[in-house]
């Protein structure tokens, strides 16, 4: 059984493709796995589906949903199912089912123990495959509360760093033309990111369009002035000032 969370919610295996519909349950099952084979109290539980809202009978609740759950996720061939009770609360054993996040974060890895040992080759390959498992933003628009919140803004970060590394990798092959519609995508979707600025100013002045990476500079100085109130950080300042002197 394959778990999908880089997207909408859903359990892949030899039957095909399932998806909750229940909101409350599937919270549910998104914080089991984000806790996977680990325990994770009632009362955590409790918290992450009502948030501050849960109902008096709150506990008898959880044990339905509990119940429909392993409905859910049963199978011929594993009769017992993958959620355990364990006093205080439930936990979620993989026994060798997978996470597609933690294949992503497992592919990003090795990406940048490649592009650290300056093979960049293997590392663009290695992020790009970690993207291509991307489906859309983290387990869809699932509301939860602190747990769900945190992982979803972790793989969120995780994922635009590896974008980044990508970029890097296929910049460091001389790939600076076929990057370039992508970067002015990313600095539009994401204006206060500043290494999308700076791979965009790179990747133009490498493909001979000189004014046009400056115009990158000039375009990231305004919106971080307006937005924060600040200048570009030193890495653009010193990539626009190389740019100038032709260094």
């Amino acid at each position: 059984m394959r778990y999908e969370v880089l997207g909408p919610l859903r359990v892949v295996d030899d039957r095909g493709i399932s998806s909750i519909t229940a909101r409350k349950i599937e919270v549910l099952l998104a914080v089991l796995l984000i806790r996977a084979d680990q325990l994770v109290s009632a009362d955590r539980l409790a918290g992450e589906i009502w948030e501050e809202n849960a109902p008096r009978r709150a506990t008898a609740g959880l044990h339905v949903y509990i119940s429909q759950l392993r409905k859910f996720l049963s199978r011929p061939e594993r009769p017992h199912g993958p959620i355990v009770t364990r006093p205080p609360g439930y936990e979620l054993r993989l026994d060798g089912d997978r996470i597609d996040a933690e294949e992503f974060l497992s592919l990003a890895k090795a990406g940048r123990q490649y592009a650290q040992a300056g093979e960049y080759e293997p590392a663009a390959e290695c992020f790009e495959r970690a993207l291509a498992l991307c489906r859309g933003p983290t387990l869809g628009h699932l509301q939860g509360g602190h747990i769900i919140e945190g992982y979803v803004a972790r793989l969120s970060e995780e994922r635009l760093e590896c974008v980044e590394l990508m970029l890097d990798a296929r910049l460091a092959l001389g790939r600076h033309r076929e990057v370039i519609g992508q970067l002015y995508s990313l600095t539009a979707d994401h204006p206060l990111r500043e290494p999308f600025y700076r791979q965009l100013m790179l990747a133009l002045y490498r493909s001979g369009r000189q004014a046009d990476a400056l115009g990158v500079y000039q375009m990231a100085r305004r919106m971080l002035n307006r937005e924060l109130g600040l200048e570009p950080c030193r890495p653009l300042q010193d990539l626009q000032y190389a740019i100038l002197t032709g260094r």
